[in-house]
């Protein structure tokens, strides 16, 4: 058996793409949350377009003097590639915008079912755009969990929106930057860089207004948006890039836990029998998953061997 530090380098990506991906969804669990909850005060448009001039300005200056400026260019390339970049833009803006919105809200616990909806709507995507398979023990466990989370839809007796576009937005999101093979800082800026004439336009328009320079708590939170939004996003990117979709999927449920937990422990949302019987499907479809993965994983590594 070869010792760890002779490890192949494909394996060695691999494992540092899955914590890349793993710290990204605690961040956006546990932390961002907590986070947006200390500006519940400010408006959701604001506090994006604050995140896209603050990501601009942090991540700018690393690009510009870590690659140079020609890095930007090459990272476009072409018209049909910045065509693809202003998808993703309006892709993320929604997620942002929308994920504030349920935080300043109360709406913790719908906003981490949309997240445990994303996994299966990434699934899907992987199975028809990726051409991904799934055996058996993987198609047990997508359909136990697109119950639980048909109980908890039903439950709430009207469509919940909250959940759905957060679904949807971040599923499309990262299929498109996944098939693109977009280098994930280098599509931060520029996704931030094209929203940056209207953020900075918004910001302006609403001068004395604004929640900016009145007092040193709350503007140093506005500045803390750079650093919360670049860093999970490129820890997630660099995961996305190398691990498959499905098990992207599999690690997002890290990130609704979190949420939940927060939701009901510390912020006291309702959670009801319903959410219980749902979470409770989830949970038993994320252990299936988990463990048809370290099957197969192990009989890789003994064949391997």
């Amino acid at each position: 058996m070869a010792h760890p530090s002779s490890a192949p380098a494909g394996e060695t990506s691999t494992a540092t793409a899955f914590a890349a991906a793993l710290g990204s969804f605690l961040i956006w669990g546990l932390v961002n949350p907590v986070y947006f909850k200390l500006l519940g005060g400010i408006g959701p448009v604001e506090i994006v377009a604050h995140r896209v001039v603050w990501t601009v300005a942090l991540v700018g200056v690393f690009v510009l003097a870590i690659r140079g400026p020609m890095a930007v260019v090459r990272g476009v390339g072409s018209w049909r590639r910045l065509g693809i970049f202003v998808v993703t833009t309006l892709l993320v803006t929604v997620n942002w915008t929308v994920f504030i919105w349920a935080i300043g809200h109360n709406q913790l616990v719908q906003s981490s079912l949309g997240y445990y909806i994303n996994p299966l709507i990434n699934v899907l995507l992987g199975v028809l755009f990726l051409g991904e398979r799934l055996n058996r023990n993987q198609l047990v466990a997508v359909a136990i969990a697109t119950l639980g989370v048909g109980v908890l839809v039903l439950s709430y007796g009207v469509v919940p929106w909250v959940a759905l576009s957060l679904a949807i937005s971040f599923g499309f999101y990262a299929l498109i930057r996944k098939k693109a093979a977009i280098d994930p800082v280098i599509g931060l800026l520029v996704e931030t860089l094209l929203l940056a004439p209207v953020a900075l336009v918004y910001l302006l328009w609403m001068g004395g207004s604004g929640s900016f320079g009145h007092e040193v708590g709350t503007s140093l939170l506005l500045l803390m948006a750079g650093p919360m939004t670049a860093v999970p996003l490129v820890l997630f990117m660099i995961g996305a890039a190398r691990l498959k979709l499905s098990t992207v999927g599999l690690l997002q449920y890290v990130g609704p836990t979190g949420q939940l937990l927060l939701g009901v422990l510390v912020y006291g949302e309702d959670f009801t029998s319903a959410h219980a019987i749902a979470f409770a499907c989830i949970w038993v479809a994320l252990m299936v998953f988990s463990a048809d993965a370290f099957t197969t994983h192990r009989a890789a590594r003994a064949a391997a061997e």
